[in-house]
């Protein structure tokens, strides 16, 4: 057995010395090591070994076994190599270079950041908060009675008993105020949830943005005056507007504001864009701020919305396909 292996070691070496491409080199392998060369057969004949010479048989096969594994890879390497070089060769450097595309931001997102930038220069700060909140902060807190229809399982997705998908951004607006005291001037972008049908003009996700002021000697006003300066740059200076009286459970009074919109060759109508009012009292103590002391509002508006009449889209679902051609007209 030991003369066998001493053979086959010399064989290899001849063969080893014609190999000169990559397809000798692979018929050597196919020959010495592969699950039916002569190499593994070795190791198959190696039970019939009698006891006394399995050590020395064992150890001049193992021998062999690296021996060979080591050439057929050094060999291999330099192959690799060679082809490298001779491919790097070929490269034309005078050639133009490739240009790499570059992605754009997404429509949602340069709206949420036109309206951060238009707020941030009337000295609003931004704050962002979980998606996943308690029903605390985002309800009770903001002065949501029990029976209350938007604590209905068919507009809200509940995790468990204690918590849900927000449905609006408000809940950022509890956390500030329990965690900063005033003056706050402060504004919460961020996804929203609720469970309904989706359709041209309704998803069960969407994107909204929610402004806060809270401080001494505020005014609904002033809170006219911010939204007003808003859509003028947003929508254009020559933008027509109104406020309607409105409710909701954390402003007193509230409002809704609408603007004129009339579409190229179709009838112009109202649009209601977003709704305010002054933080009610009884949420303000939920968040341990005097209501004797400071008053506030507060403004929410839905950012697809805005960004479809803005930009004449009529399905709001478009704006979730990752379309590649919708994307690249923004």
């Amino acid at each position: 057995m030991l003369s066998k292996i001493s053979e086959t070691r010399k064989l290899f070496e001849e063969d080893l010395s014609k190999v000169n491409d990559l397809k000798s080199l692979e018929e050597l392998r196919l020959k010495y090591l592969s699950r039916k060369g002569i190499v593994p057969q070795l190791f198959d004949d190696f039970k019939n070994v009698s006891k006394d010479e399995k050590k020395n048989v064992g150890l001049a096969l193992n021998e062999l076994k690296i021996f060979t594994q080591n050439q057929f890879d050094s060999i291999k390497e330099k192959f690799d190599s060679l082809s490298k070089s001779s491919n790097d060769s070929e490269l034309d450097i005078s050639l133009p270079g490739r240009q790499y595309q570059i992605g754009s931001k997404h429509l949602i997102t340069q709206t949420i950041d036109e309206i951060k930038e238009i707020f941030k220069g009337l000295g609003f700060s931004v704050y962002e908060g979980p998606e996943l909140e308690s029903d605390y902060n985002n309800f009770g807190a903001l002065n949501f009675p029990d029976d209350h229809p938007a604590r209905d399982m068919q507009d809200t997705f509940f995790i468990n008993k204690n918590f849900l998908l927000r449905t609006h951004t408000s809940p950022v607006q509890v956390r500030l105020m329990e965690q900063k005291k005033p003056p706050i001037r402060a504004l919460m972008p961020g996804k929203v949830f609720r469970n309904e049908a989706i359709s041209a003009k309704s998803y069960c996700l969407f994107h909204q943005i929610e402004g806060l002021v809270v401080d001494t000697d505020i005014t609904f006003a002033e809170l006219k005056g911010t939204l007003v300066g808003f859509v003028k740059q947003f929508f254009g200076q020559d933008v027509v507007y109104r406020f309607r009286a409105s409710f909701f459970p954390f402003t007193e009074p509230s409002a809704e504001m609408d603007i004129w919109w009339q579409p190229k060759g179709k009838e112009g109508r109202w649009l209601e864009i977003l709704g305010c009012g002054m933080v009610d009292p009884n949420v303000l103590i939920n968040v341990g701020i005097d209501p004797e002391k400071y008053i506030g509002y507060a403004f929410g508006m839905g950012i697809e919305r805005p960004a479809m009449r803005k930009y004449g889209i009529d399905d709001i679902r478009i704006l979730f396909d990752s379309d590649i051609r919708f994307l690249r007209q923004f």
